[in-house]
């Protein structure tokens, strides 16, 4: 029983502990939460009667939790068998604890939260006054009944010695007498006191306010650079007007005996000299910066460039010609005289593929792959496959972007349980074994250079990776039986000797055009019991090493945004962090282990600066913890890929030449990367929130003009939202809208012909400028907190987002933010806005019903090839070893539900702070 404090004034009650206590899934436990309907008391006046009710029970022990205790109140003492005081160390001075009553009466004392500053401060002083109250000087500290814990900290050694305590003192004091517990766990308590996770070692945690500064300081120097620059150039230039005979070639020093020289006057000399000084004042990078200049210049405005990626000769042509026949420049390059303008705009901008990448990472886009996502994701598997093979009938390259229901994002079956059955394939596809993996993506071939899959998946995002690489591996071998008629005819065989019966699962409904069956001919089983070990082995690695994608599994923006947080952060953190080890040693090269969101940052109300900054700022803070986990900057960098919104705010025209600038110069400065770890990969979506369900035929005037920034500023990929996302998930048309949207820009807009249109405007420096200097704000204030993780702990980013939401919702309410057809130009009485009627997308009953009875028979069939179910699972987790190559064979025997909670028992459920 629980009991919060009701309030005063208003006479209404916050049951915090009714919402902190939500995983309590045990059938062994009841939990009733109250509030105490009276003031200056911390129990409720029927308590007494409460506990009289549930005495008549037949349970093993009763917890009464009152609100918060002050100095005085301590009747709950009268009420229960054994006192226990919950305390913390933030009780003031020493002389604080003389007027806490409890401290006479609590006969255990748990000092909570003893990861924070001046908490084994605390714990002398509270054991000092227990022993003072009781005349127990003579008593050691360890035999003090005060405990300290961090019971936000799963599976804390503190909490477990707390708790193996309380039994003991419980079972001498009241000798409980029970059939069904002893009062005597078997937990580990080789370790008693707490000790915190150090997920980022504390020399390192001012690294937001160190890279802040660094990127000042880079900026700074670029100023003096560029003046050093202007002088010299002034320099040689009058020597040159005067005809020095001894003039060097530009930014070439004179030899000291020419700055000696007695057939030259002392004008000259002087001159010779301070051109000197000035080139030597000049860093050896700003020199090869305008040294290698016209070869750069010339090699963008020749008839064609030439380049290599990877070992591979790329040729470019570099004009394209319009109606008018006139040559359009693909890259637009500055025409400036001046060596400073010219070092400034090098070392700031660059042509796109060059440090520090501010025009973008490639020096041309991509030819013959528009940055199109396609996204889709309803009802059941087969359904998406069906809208996945609509939108990309005849495109050269697949990008398919995938969007779960709530019951996947939370890491559940689909059930009939309540909370769970009207949820199942609404917004989302329902996704709970490796046999529904199959289905949603079969008839694309994973491994193909022109195919890439990007999962919008968090919490239950290891499990989810692991069925994706489980199930491009089962299409390799497919292809490799397929490949020879003899080992076809051979594997047929024993797929039909697993199913003696004929009931292999299989794809409900007809095939799509444009899907060749590719995944559906290993429903049911996996490759490896097909093939010899060796075999498998080999095209196991070659899939890994080919497959290309994106797994969204950013825990840190769901703990700050999007609330799909399933784990306690510290082990989603670190399954994180052994997705992102196993790419390393198994050569996964073509996969992004994370994409760090901004994207819901912004959904859930932050402005571009808050957004850019956080998910930057989130991003850093992933790169020092794979650090202090070991791994090179090299190895895991290239993997890292980014996701941000793009709104109709004149921040969101510089995101991302912005978050390339920062990430670039931290990767190189502070971190010592290679290029390709310097060269931010992102991905944009046009502004959700920007749609509005009033005259929503105007969304799509809105969302092309987001795709034209996103495009314009050299996105990598790009997703157009349909008009009706604002009442519900889009139809076959309007997702063809969308996807038209961006066809047009890419393939008619003539000023799209250029790749870098951006650059050189007077607006878009200033604004990144701006916006660059507001990110280094928002790091200082992150850093002060004790960087995200710190930050996070005191819901700073949350509090953030909510105020900058109110804001916008009070302008868009009041009207002095304009939106037209919402607060402003709208129709006349009776008018309407010309859609006409839509098509509300849900899952049907039958489509429910399917998934619950596919996951059950999936569950029958695979279970019991796992001998000890997921034990083996559970002790990887226990012994700190890699989660998620154990997950890649415990998905091929168990459903996304039944991993979920058994993890939980090895890592804990998440808690959000309140």
């Amino acid at each position: 029983i629980s009991v919060d404090p009701t309030r005063r004034r208003s006479g209404g009650a916050l049951l915090g502990d009714r919402i902190r206590m939500n995983t309590l899934r045990s059938p062994n436990v009841f939990m009733r939460s109250m509030a105490t309907r009276r003031q200056h008391m911390a129990t409720n006046a029927v308590l007494t009667d409460c506990i009289a009710c549930l005495k008549a029970q037949d349970v093993d022990l009763m917890i009464e939790e009152t609100a918060g205790i002050g100095q005085s109140d301590s009747e709950i003492v009268d009420l229960v068998d054994f006192p226990v005081y919950v305390m913390t160390s933030d009780f003031g001075a020493p002389s604080q604890l003389e007027k806490i009553d409890m401290l006479d009466f609590a006969e255990l004392v748990v000092l909570n939260k003893f990861d924070r500053r001046g908490a084994e401060d605390a714990l002398r002083d509270v054991r000092k006054q227990w022993k003072r109250n009781r005349v127990a000087f003579q008593l050691a500290d360890e035999e003090v009944p005060v405990y300290p814990t961090i019971a936000s900290q799963f599976n804390d050694p503190g909490v477990s010695w707390m708790f193996a305590n309380l039994c003991r003192l419980l079972k001498a004091k009241l000798a409980p007498a029970s059939a069904r517990c002893d009062f005597a766990p078997t937990v580990d308590t080789a370790l008693k006191e707490p000790r915190a996770t150090v997920l980022i070692p504390g020399n390192r945690t001012r690294y937001l306010s160190e890279i802040a500064e660094q990127g000042r300081g880079v900026n700074r120097s670029i100023g003096h650079q560029a003046a050093q620059a202007d002088l010299a150039q002034s320099y040689w230039q009058a020597l040159q007007a005067i005809g020095d005979g001894k003039l060097p070639p530009a930014l070439a020093l004179y030899e000291l005996a020419d700055l000696q020289a007695d057939d030259a006057d002392g004008s000259m000399r002087l001159l010779r000299q301070r051109y000197n000084e000035a080139v030597k004042a000049l860093s050896a990078e700003s020199i090869n910066l305008l040294r290698e200049w016209p070869a750069r210049l010339k090699s963008v405005t020749d008839d064609f460039n030439e380049y290599r990626v990877r070992d591979k000769l790329i040729r470019v042509d570099n004009y394209r010609e319009s109606l008018s026949h006139q040559r359009i420049p693909k890259i637009a390059a500055p025409k400036f005289t001046g060596w400073g303008e010219l070092l400034t705009f090098l070392s700031k901008e660059n042509l796109p593929g060059h440090y520090p990448y501010t025009g973008g990472v490639y020096p041309y886009r991509r030819s013959g792959e528009d940055p199109i996502r396609m996204f889709a994701g309803e009802g059941t598997p087969e359904r998406t496959n069906r809208r996945f093979h609509y939108l990309s009938l005849g495109q050269p390259a697949i990008r398919l972007s995938t969007a779960f229901d709530s019951v996947t994002l939370y890491g559940e079956d689909p059930a009939t349980r309540p909370d769970i059955y009207g949820k199942i394939g609404n917004s989302g596809v329902s996704i709970a074994t490796l046999d529904d993996m199959k289905k949603l993506y079969s008839g694309f071939d994973l491994c193909a250079p022109n195919t890439s899959v990007s999962m919008t998946i968090n919490g239950p995002a290891p499990m989810i990776l692991a069925m994706f690489m489980n199930t491009a591996v089962d299409q390799q071998v497919e292809k490799y039986l397929r490949a020879d008629e003899g080992r076809w005819v051979a594997a047929q065989k024993k797929i039909a000797a697993l199913f003696p019966n004929g009931d292999q699962p299989r794809y409900l409904g007809e095939l799509p055009e444009g899907n060749d069956g590719l995944g559906l001919a290993l429903l049911g089983l996996t490759g490896d019991q097909l093939l010899d070990a060796e075999t498998y082995a080999r095209i196991r690695t070659e899939t890994l090493a080919s497959v290309r994608g994106t797994v969204q599994a950013d825990i840190l923006k769901e703990d700050q945004a999007q609330n799909t947080c399933i784990f306690s952060t510290e082990f989603a953190l670190r399954m994180m962090g052994d997705i992102q080890q196993f790419f390393v040693e198994n050569k996964v090269r073509n996969f992004y282990s994370v994409s760090i969101s901004g994207y819901h940052i912004a959904e859930a109300g932050a402005n571009p600066i808050s957004q850019l900054a956080f998910t930057l700022s989130n991003g850093f803070t992933i790169v020092e913890y794979y650090l202090a986990r070991g791994m090179k900057i090299d190895d895991f960098a290239p993997n890292l890929s980014f996701f941000f919104s793009n709104g109709m705010d004149p921040e969101y025209t510089v995101i991302g030449r912005v978050a390339r600038r920062i990430w670039a110069r931290a990767m190189r400065e502070r971190y010592g990367a290679n290029e390709r770890s310097q060269m931010m990969k992102y991905h944009i979506q046009t502004s959700g929130r920007s749609l509005h369900a009033q005259e929503i035929q105007f969304n799509d005037i809105r969302t092309t003009l987001q795709a034209l920034y996103a495009l314009f500023d050299n996105c990598n990929s790009l997703h157009t939202n349909a008009f009706d996302e604002a009442i519900t998930t889009p139809t076959e048309d309007s997702v063809r809208r969308a996807v038209a949207i961006q066809m047009i820009i890419n393939k008619e807009l003539g000023l799209n012909f250029n790749e870098n249109p951006w650059q050189g405007s007077f607006i878009v420096d200033q604004l990144t400028d701006l916006v660059e200097e507001a990110v280094y704000k928002e790091f200082d204030a992150l850093s002060e907190r004790g960087g995200v993780l710190g930050a996070m702990d005191t819901m700073y980013q949350r509090g953030k987002i909510q105020e900058e939401s109110l804001y916008y919702e009070h302008k868009k309410h009041d009207g002095s933010l304009p939106l037209v057809g919402v607060n402003t130009f709208l129709p006349k009485d009776g008018g309407t806005d010309g859609i006409g009627k839509l098509e509300l997308i849900r899952s049907t009953e039958d489509e429910k019903r399917q998934q619950i009875s596919q996951v059950a028979a999936f569950q029958r069939l695979r279970n019991p090839l796992a001998a000890d179910g997921l034990k083996p699972l559970q002790a990887i987790a226990r012994e700190r070893r890699n989660i998620f190559a154990g997950l890649l064979d415990a998905v091929k025997t168990h459903s996304l539900g039944q991993i979920s909670h058994a993890l939980y028992d090895v890592g804990g459920e998440y808690r959000r702070n309140m």
